[in-house]
């Protein structure tokens, strides 16, 4: 870990830990998380856990610029990492079909393994969630084996289906809502991340670990899924 602050706007800080991302860091993101919530107290607007960094925005009217980097030092000074073990661990269903998920195949040839294979891959490793963003409930999540890190789609979908199984590089995401994007979609589940959001609970966190399951047809459908094939939205 290597402490520098960096000025994201007249009321905010970067903190920045590290350059790289890795699963090893989020003990100290979350630490530092923890420490800095009670440091800045009621002068806090808000955190923003990431990778690499924590933003931190404090009310000016309550603390100066120089006040606030003086605190994170102080807060940041000693610091340990916290148990990663304490966050939560989610199974995610996913219906895995090349109907919901047109890159499916694409992604196990390039990896140059069979689409079962694939599924087994993707299902065997206990993601991180890094960071929320880009849409409400939205877990960028990581790190997947290196054999299957795909690039992102040249050209974007305009329409992605909620609940979307995706990989992007070596990260992987699921789809909260009906939106734009360029991710290498595998699957589908029917846990509804969006919900969690509008109600204030999102149920991924920084911090956290997602284990996805494959399931059939049936099983997605009885959960309420959506099983209309993916380019019928694009």
């Amino acid at each position: 870990m290597k402490l520098r602050l960096e000025t994201a706007a007249m009321d905010a800080l970067t903190v920045r830990l590290f350059d790289e991302i890795d699963e090893r860091n989020m003990g100290w993101i979350m630490a530092a998380d923890t420490v800095l919530r009670h440091a800045f107290n009621d002068a806090l607007i808000d955190l923003i856990p990431s990778y690499t960094t924590l933003l931190v925005h404090y009310d000016c009217q309550r603390m100066t610029f120089v006040e606030a980097t003086s605190r994170i030092r102080e807060a940041l000074k000693g610091l340990q990492p916290a148990d990663t073990q304490q966050g939560q661990l989610h199974e995610i269903p996913v219906w895995y079909d090349a109907s919901v998920g047109p890159e499916l195949p694409a992604v196990a040839q390039g990896a140059g393994l069979s689409i079962e294979q694939l599924i087994a891959r993707h299902c065997g490793h206990d993601y991180c969630v890094f960071a929320l963003g880009f849409a409400p409930g939205y877990g960028f999540m990581g790190l997947v084996d290196e054999d299957l890190a795909t690039p992102r789609l040249k050209t974007p979908r305009r329409r992605v289906a909620a609940g979307s199984v995706g990989i992007a590089e070596r990260q992987t995401a699921i789809y909260s809502l009906l939106s734009p994007g360029g991710w290498n979609i595998l699957g589908r589940t029917a846990v509804p991340l969006f919900e969690y959001a509008k109600r204030g609970e999102p149920l991924l966190r920084p911090g956290d670990k997602v284990r996805f399951k494959a399931i059939s047809q049936a099983e997605f459908e009885a959960a309420g899924g959506d099983t209309t094939p993916l380019e019928e939205r694009a």
